[in-house]
């Protein structure tokens, strides 16, 4: 049977240093994927995630505004962030490089999610789930992001930013009374 990420259950979250001290986290609350996902031949997967720039927060509304600016994500003119997966490899047992091409702003550059699984359910209301959690790391400036303001010999916004994931996938049932072949 096919498998589908659960966009009710994929989160998309990064963070950044503010002054090289504290961690600053947002996530986007809108994420669209579709691709072939076999948990149990997850090499053999490919999938492309969509997020939209629009739906991002930081719990400040000043700060997520400044985000979406041309100081850093450019809604206006780059709408969306999208990750192609390329090429899953096992590192080591429920461990996984998925390697693929990252575009924000425009600019695509290869990227790495560390992936781990997390555990498998079979439930009778919600189907059979696998969880899948990761993260990465990207250079803003790579992306171009340039905004270096600097207070007291210090970035405001460190120039990494840490990208974590965490999606479940489903596999889906043909549904009841439907012919089979």
């Amino acid at each position: 049977m096919p498998w589908q990420i659960d966009p009710m259950h994929t989160q998309v979250e990064f963070s950044a240093k503010h002054f090289g001290m504290m961690t600053v986290r947002g996530h986007f609350q809108e994420v669209a994927t579709r691709g072939d996902i076999d948990p149990a031949q997850l090499e053999n997967a490919h999938f492309e995630v969509t997020i939209n720039v629009a739906s991002l927060t930081t719990n400040n509304p000043q700060r997520d505004n400044d985000l979406r600016s041309s100081y850093f994500l450019e809604l206006d003119k780059f709408p969306t962030i999208t990750f192609k997966s390329t090429r899953i490899q096992a590192t080591a047992p429920d461990q996984y490089a998925v390697a693929g091409d990252l575009t924000v702003k425009g600019i695509t550059r290869p990227f790495t999610l560390q992936l781990q699984r997390y555990g498998e359910v079979n439930d009778p209301t919600m189907g059979h789930r696998v969880s899948f959690g990761g993260e990465g790391q990207i250079n803003r400036k790579d992306f171009g992001m340039e905004f270096d303001m600097l207070a007291d010999n210090r970035l405001v916004v460190s120039h990494e930013i840490k990208i974590f994931v965490e999606a479940e996938v489903v596999e889906q049932t043909s549904p009841a009374g439907a012919a089979t072949s």
